[in-house]
């Protein structure tokens, strides 16, 4: 029977191709990219045509009038199938063109294909229930990241200077993003098999690029939180909370992932923890921050009270002649107004321990896990 079904599945993708072969090159389509996107994502559930999947991203570099017919292969494929093999090797494909550095790339937004109700036609729902939510899942964040790197390329493209509170926001879509990554996982046996576990390698890859923007991305945040105001302290302690919930999780996932036997996972260093007298320090620097926005709150209402003494004391003094000389009063209140802005001036608890230099420097090499300087 399984046999049968793998001649069935052959023959499917030679006819597929074949059909691709007789297709019109248009502006919306392509056939050798139609055939390199059927090869790649063939029936075979135990490899993957490293060949013709390196193809579609050499396309894809090459020159951006290729993504348009890539985009309409790719969700033509996925309307003709019920197969979650073909489906998973779909969402292996279009995670590596979701990851090409292309301007073209980034302006695609919600995927072209809907998974997030996926369901296998050609086996029991019984033995493939955690094949279909494996495939939901991984859906379900890419679709998420294609969404989030539109908008964050149309936000930087409307705004030349990006502000603290966009890069706050940015960092909180990037924890919503870890937080989808962790959901992917095998949920039986079954599902442990090589095609899932080679998506398995890609999604760790993934963790690691995302975790270390989330670092890096707080750690220079924090350098500069003392010139931020009191709603971005705010956020940033926010991120900073989420990020140790998240190290945690990170921890039994990771964990989880080596025992399963995904090889890069074996290679993922050590998460470190966010310590708890950070988390209090920041807290302390916002209730410093909250006085301080106090304090100019009262400098104002000191000014005004400033003027109108003045005019009484030079209505009084006007009173007592022409020779009468204008005084100024000044009280206790107007001396204490530089001591109550005084800034907290206590060294970052964040960047000399926990928060490495290293983190500043962008990974280019995705295909090698270099080591994690985290929290």
């Amino acid at each position: 029977m399984r046999l049968w079904r793998r001649a069935s599945a052959v023959l499917k993708d030679q006819n597929s191709i074949w059909i691709a072969s007789l297709s019109r090159r248009t502006a919306l389509r392509n056939p050798d990219i139609e055939s390199a996107v059927i090869k790649a994502t063939n029936h075979d559930e135990f490899s993957i045509d490293v060949k013709n999947t390196d193809r579609v991203f050499k396309w894809i570099r090459l020159s951006t009038c290729h993504v348009k017919p890539l985009v309409w292969s790719i969700s033509n494929r996925m309307k003709k199938t019920r197969s979650w093999v073909v489906a998973l090797k779909v969402l292996i494909l279009m995670h590596g063109v979701i990851n090409c550095n292309v301007q073209a790339v980034q302006k695609i937004g919600k995927l072209p294909f809907d998974l997030s109700d996926f369901t296998d036609g050609h086996s029991d729902p019984g033995k493939t229930w955690a094949h279909n939510s494996f495939i939901r899942q991984y859906y379900a964040f890419l679709d998420q990241k294609s969404i989030t790197i539109y908008q964050n390329f149309e936000e930087r493209k409307a705004q030349k200077i990006v502000s603290i509170i966009k890069e706050l926001q940015l960092l909180q879509k990037l924890q919503g993003l870890l937080d989808l990554l962790m959901q992917i996982k095998p949920k039986s046996n079954a599902t442990r098999v090589p095609l899932v576990l080679d998506a398995m390698d890609g999604i760790i890859i993934e963790i690691f690029d995302i975790y270390s923007k989330i670092c890096r991305g707080i750690a220079i945040i924090l350098v500069n939180i003392y010139s931020a105001k009191k709603a971005e302290a705010t956020m940033a302690l926010e991120l900073v909370q989420k990020a140790k919930a998240q190290g945690d999780d990170l921890s039994l996932y990771i964990e989880f992932c080596q025992q399963i036997g995904v090889v890069n996972a074996l290679e993922f260093p050590m998460v470190e923890k966010v310590p708890e007298e950070g988390i209090e320090e920041l807290e302390q620097i916002i209730i410093g921050l909250s006085e301080s926005e106090k304090s100019v709150g009262n400098e104002l209402d000191s000014k005004q009270q400033e003027d109108t003494a003045i005019v009484v004391v030079e209505s009084e003094n006007s009173n007592e002649g022409k020779d009468s000389k204008r005084t100024t009063i000044i009280t206790d209140k107007w001396e204490k107004f530089e001591e109550d802005l005084m800034i907290i001036s206590q060294e970052n608890p964040f960047s000399p321990s926990w928060v490495s230099p290293v983190l500043h420097s962008k990974i280019n090499n995705q295909e090698q896990l270099p080591d994690l300087i985290s929290f």
